[in-house]
């Protein structure tokens, strides 16, 4: 597997006008895209610091991934996001190699990425995505 960067750091919130401010108006830094992903259920805003991308992650539904997440944890840090040449070929190899996968095929996630993740299980507790920009 060759990771090439971190791609970005997801932060799960409950109210993504709100945490946008925050990031804007005491960090300043500035939002740059915002876009919906219907299938998993979360409306995402992302911020670029450096070479590094954080994604803002609202739920769309209680019961999707994110409404999940914060009903059991609280607002915070949701993944750690790892770009890769090939997310299939990542995918296939962490699970040869013992890393239980949440996905086992690539799927679209926000910004135009193939996506995949590594279940928290395997991976010392951080839910891990991997990202293919195509």
């Amino acid at each position: 597997m060759k990771i090439t960067h971190i791609e970005h750091i997801g932060i799960a919130v409950k109210n993504l006008e709100e945490s946008i401010k925050y990031y804007e108006k005491v960090l300043g830094l500035k939002c740059y895209s915002i876009e919906e992903v219907k299938d998993q259920k979360v409306k995402t805003a992302f911020f670029k610091v450096g070479q590094t991308k954080i994604e803002l992650l609202e739920s769309t539904d209680s019961e999707g991934p994110i409404g999940k997440f914060i009903s059991k944890n609280g607002e915070g840090l949701h993944h750690m996001a790892f770009a890769t040449e090939d997310v299939d070929a990542s995918l296939k190899e962490a699970e040869a190699k013992g890393i239980r996968v949440i996905d086992k095929i690539s799927r679209k996630g926000a910004e135009g990425l193939n996506i995949g993740f590594l279940h928290p299980k395997s991976t010392f507790g951080v839910l891990t995505e991997l990202c293919e920009k195509k």
